[in-house]
């Protein structure tokens, strides 16, 4: 019997196994194969169905803004320079802070960064958003 499903607001994001600071929400990671569909003309109605390229979503990343500047300062290495890839683990933790699940996003480096907006009437927390192009995930727990 399968146990129960996990609450989704308890995880650690970690950078090659360096743990990257707290993060408000961690979305789009997925994973999709495309459809090439091929019909000759002495075929019936129904075109076969041969797998295409696998592809991988960018993946998102939102955190308040602190004084560590670790995200924004990848980004602008490869704005400057040569783009760094690194190993990004995503773990589920349950009810007790262990490990429920963990995904491995492999050779990702950042594509965009998103300062906060700001505004005086507001009460809400300043959030930095990077986005992250990646070339593959697995899934290790």
């Amino acid at each position: 019997m399968a146990g129960y499903p996990q609450a989704k607001f308890r995880y650690t994001v970690e950078i090659d196994g360096i743990e990257a600071g707290g993060f408000s929400e961690v979305s789009g990671f997925d994973a999709s194969i495309d459809v090439i569909e091929y019909r000759e003309g002495d075929m019936t109605q129904t075109p076969l169905k041969l797998p295409g390229l696998k592809k991988y979503g960018n993946i998102t990343l939102k955190q308040g803004v602190t004084d560590s500047t670790v995200m924004y300062d990848w980004i602008y290495a490869g704005v400057e320079g040569e783009v760094e890839r690194k190993t990004l683990t995503i773990t589920l933790l349950d009810a007790t802070g262990s490990p429920a699940a963990s995904w491995q996003v492999i050779n990702a480096w950042p594509i965009k960064y998103t300062a906060p907006d700001f505004n005086a009437t507001s009460s809400e927390v300043a959030i930095e958003t990077m986005e992250i192009a990646h070339e593959g995930m697995t899934r290790v727990q």
